[in-house]
């Protein structure tokens, strides 16, 4: 096969796509290049599976810790599961592909994407995403492509495409966007709360950008294509026109029905009915086969449910603007460090929240520097909130991505580390669910950090709106049940505060939206947000003034870099010391700061008054309470902080004439010094007359 490359300028750098060299047995393989960040994405094909009603789909992208001249940590030097962020750009690699091939193609298809060399810089994930779709593209398979992914950042005014790491520090943007040449078909982005007309503004700037990508594509598909498999939609059988002529009435009834589970009740049995009229005997001759009739009953469903609501009819009688009942509460679960519960309609998110010190920080490392997570956000949904029964395996893709999703969403609004040092975490469990449970999440993790006492600077709060689309005809849905998801055509998940967005994510099930649905959404989207946030902020208008009570007390101090030794100590003694005495815990960073925790406020507080005794500076006019070390005859040496005494004169001791030391002070005693001076060798001059002098009602006499 003939080596081929295809290139473009995009953002100052050459973005490149090869193929022809490596992986020749693969259905199709490409190499993407931007920078000196190369990714190797392969397509491999299967033979069809009989009697399957889906398309088994498998994309995967792995970081190999070499790409970037880096050991894997831990005790194996070999990469084992895919990681938190491996498994997210997977799911992003897929949300804009899986529909894009030929109706009824069930063959299986898996997609790997490795990332073979990484200069630090260029994230290799839009890298994948592009090499996924040039790879199907110069493949056999039925993939309706060119489909182009662009990462777009936003630094001032000025919108950066695949922008760098540093380019992402300073950004108030991170917009991932896929598309064809005419429309959009997936977005994943996160902002600093910004105004719905400059994120709908950034969606299509992606989009200019993806254009290019796509006709770059299309140049390596004319070059290096392989022919396209003759592959064609199986005909009717003509089940589904029978199901339609005497079922359609009914199964419409039956879909008005109130209540989720009702409806489904009501949906089943007429569904049993069906199947016992239309195939009596699966064995007799010329009879439908059992999976043909699930799958055009299922159809016949979509078909009953999108003319409803094209027609102005939703299942559960809203229309589309319209939120189901809203519930907010805080407190729920004593000893935790805060809680909350969301209830919208039949979808309920129940979360906890737990501070810690900086100990508890999740260190993730990756093919960039290695960093620490101070707040996270867990997604549980047990089969239970859905009425089903399956085994816990721990969290899968969908769950890892809807917990990056809200976690993502909220972030934003935390307050900084500076002033809040402690670490957050939040669980949402998902108890109850009829759509949308990930924006539920937002608003129940944000009614629990108020509840926990997280000085957030504004209220986030998440919705999802729905698409039906029908040649020209098209309507939105604010807050979708799962029946308007699974049989709509677009899931737009969008959370934000009051001044702007915060989160974003857009799937769909069609071949793209355009800027007028897109807008439209924003606006909509918008207006339920606000009317959400009232209804939280009726539950807790602002966060508590105080951490909960069952959550360790934080307190930051910080000390000269040089008395770091100080307080650790040959070994670690001091630091062990002062922890046991005292019953906390102390982190000590590099530029000096200082963090003590425990369990309550005295606890805390003991612990940091030992840390500010044994590093503090001496300051000139400053009392302290000394202790008497040594008695010479022109005076007495007290140890005003650990290890640092002072000379008192014996001029200095009294008002009056002392004879002696002695008469005075003895080794041992206690005694309060004023700091009268620091001379240039750093000796130290106290004054036990001039404290006296200060503090009212103490003797001053040699006799005291």
């Amino acid at each position: 096969m003939e080596r081929v490359k295809v290139e473009t300028q995009i953002g100052g750098k050459t973005f490149s796509i090869e193929t022809g060299a490596l992986a020749k047995q693969a259905a199709g393989c490409v190499q993407v290049q931007y920078g000196e960040t190369v990714v190797l994405s392969a397509v491999a094909t299967g033979s069809p599976r009989p009697g399957i009603d889906f398309f088994p789909l498998m994309c995967d992208y792995r970081e190999r810790q070499a790409a970037a001249g880096k050991f894997p940590g831990g005790f194996l030097k070999r990469e084992g599961r895919p990681t938190t962020k491996e498994i997210l750009t997977a799911r992003l690699i897929d949300r804009p592909i899986r529909p894009s091939f030929t109706e009824g193609f069930n063959d299986e298809v898996q997609i790997q994407n490795f990332v073979m060399s990484s200069d630090r810089q260029t994230d290799g994930d839009i890298l994948a995403m592009n090499g996924a779709c040039a790879a199907l593209g110069v493949s056999e398979l039925p993939f309706l492509g060119p489909i182009a992914s662009v990462r777009l950042g936003m630094v001032g005014d000025e919108f950066i495409p695949l922008p760098s790491q540093d380019d992402l520090e300073s950004s108030t943007l991170d917009l991932i966007v896929s598309g064809t040449k005419d429309a959009v078909l997936m977005i994943e982005g996160f902002g600093r709360e910004l105004p719905e007309d400059v994120m709908a503004e950034a969606i299509m700037t992606a989009h200019g950008y993806i254009k290019q990508i796509c006709d770059l594509q299309q140049e390596l598909i004319d070059k290096a294509g392989k022919p396209k498999m003759d592959f064609q939609t199986p005909p009717s059988d003509g089940l589904f026109e029978k199901l339609n002529e005497r079922y359609y009435d009914d199964l419409k009834n039956a879909k008005q029905t109130e209540g989720k589970a009702d409806r489904a009740a009501a949906c089943s049995e007429l569904k049993k009915r069906a199947l016992g009229e239309m195939i009596p005997d699966e064995d007799a001759e010329g009879a439908f086969t059992t999976s043909s009739f699930k799958k055009q009953w299922h159809d016949l469903e979509a078909k009953v449910i999108r003319e409803a609501i094209l027609d102005g009819r939703r299942p559960d009688g809203r229309d589309g603007k319209t939120l189901r009942a809203l519930h907010c509460e805080v407190d729920l679960l004593p000893r935790v460090h805060g809680s909350a519960l969301f209830q919208r309609g039949e979808t309920q998110s129940l979360v906890t929240v737990t501070l810690g010190t900086g100990r508890d920080e999740q260190r993730v490392d990756g093919l960039f520097e290695e960093f620490s997570k101070r707040f996270m956000l867990d997604y549980n949904f047990p089969s239970f909130s859905v009425g089903e029964c399956r085994p816990i395996r721990g969290p899968g893709r969908r769950e890892i991505g809807h917990g990056a999703l809200a976690e993502r969403s909220v972030n934003p609004v935390l307050p900084n580390h500076d002033d809040f040092p402690y670490t957050i975490r939040v669980i949402s469990d998902i108890l109850e669910s009829n759509g949308s449970s990930s924006m539920a999440s937002v608003c129940a993790a944000t009614l629990g950090l108020m509840s926990a006492g997280v000085k957030i600077t504004n209220p986030v709060a998440g919705i999802s709106v729905g698409l039906v689309q029908e040649g020209d005809r098209w309507t939105l849905l604010t807050d979708i049940l799962g029946d308007e998801d699974h049989f709509g055509d677009m899931d737009f998940k969008i959370a934000g505060t009051q001044n702007g967005i915060t989160g974003i994510q857009l799937d769909l099930k069609i071949n793209g939206v355009s800027e007028e649905i897109i807008r439209a959404t924003l606006a909509q989207s918008r207006e339920a947000r606000i009317e959400i946030l009232r209804s939280m902020l009726s539950a807790i208008p602002r966060p508590r003034e105080e951490v909960n009570a069952s959550a360790p007390r934080l307190y930051r101090t910080s000390i000269h870099p040089e008395k770091i030794g100080l307080l650790i100590g040959p070994g670690g003694k001091t630091i062990r010391g002062i922890q046991e005495e005292c019953g906390v815990t102390i982190d000590v960073e590099e530029d000096g700061t200082v963090t003590v925790a425990g369990a309550d406020e005295a606890t805390a507080k003991a612990g940091l008054a030992k840390v500010d005794a044994l590093t503090a500076s001496v300051k000139v006019g400053k009392i302290y309470d000394g202790t008497v070390t040594s008695v010479k005859d022109f005076g007495a040496f007290v140890e005003i902080l650990p290890g640092r005494d002072g000379l008192c004169h014996i001029s200095e001791l009294s008002n009056e004439y002392v004879s002696s030391v002695n008469d005075v002070c003895k080794v041992g005693d206690e005694m309060k010094v004023k700091v009268i001076a620091v001379d240039e060798q750093d000796r130290v001059k106290l004054s036990r007359k001039a404290a006296m002098a200060e503090l009212e009602g103490e003797p001053v006499a040699a006799d005291s």
